[in-house]
């Protein structure tokens, strides 16, 4: 079985911690910017990008090192310093506290990791290999990227617009059910968007 539970989180408007300023830091904080978390970064230094998200007031910025009490009431936490002192003493606090936390490149601190990922619009799809190998990982989703174009984002509007109608007409559990996969099916034939791709 899996190590991992797979989930997607909604993070919007929720408090977010990232430890660490450098460029790991940065591309944790631009994914959790992504799903509208309200984030705090905490390290004495920052990227340049990062110094213009705390400018702007995308994000809070702590210029000094780690305290135990940057944990508190954050719904999630990222150790991306790459001092493993730090790293681990950001991990103890969070696990402390209950506060899911991702060590970076340390799984047995991490309560959850990455997945590499491909977006199209509202379409995610999510390639895990437990931590063993984010190469193969992003390998994978490299070869899956030509499968679904960027005609997807439409096409999951399309059907989220269209299944919502088709429920309202429907009379029963059974009935929504039926009618939800009759408009991904019939959505999926029209589009066909599978036909003109091919991985070799």
């Amino acid at each position: 079985m899996p190590d991992y539970f797979p989930a997607f989180l909604d993070l919007r408007e929720r408090p977010c911690l990232v430890v660490g300023g450098g460029e790991i830091g940065e591309r944790k904080a631009r994914e959790l910017l992504a799903c509208h978390a309200r984030v705090t970064v905490v390290s004495p230094c920052l990227t340049p990008e990062l110094q213009t998200l705390a400018r702007t007031d995308r994000l809070v910025w702590r210029p000094r090192t780690f305290l135990r009490s940057d944990v508190r009431r954050c719904a999630l936490v990222i150790a991306a310093t790459g001092i493993p002192a730090v790293d681990t003493a950001v991990a103890a606090e969070a696990r402390r506290r209950g506060v899911f936390v991702n060590a970076v490149d340390r799984p047995a601190q991490c309560d959850f990791i990455f997945g590499s990922i491909l977006r199209r619009g509202e379409l995610q799809i999510a390639v895990s290999t437990g931590g063993r190998s984010p190469a193969l990982a992003r390998e994978i989703r490299r070869r899956l990227e030509p499968m679904f174009g960027p005609e997807y984002a439409e096409l999951v509007e399309q059907v989220g617009r269209e299944r919502a109608h088709a429920r309202l007409r429907a009379s029963t559990a059974v009935r929504r059910l039926a009618a939800g996969e009759t408009v991904v099916a019939r959505a999926l034939e029209d589009a066909r968007p599978f036909a003109r791709r091919e991985v070799r």
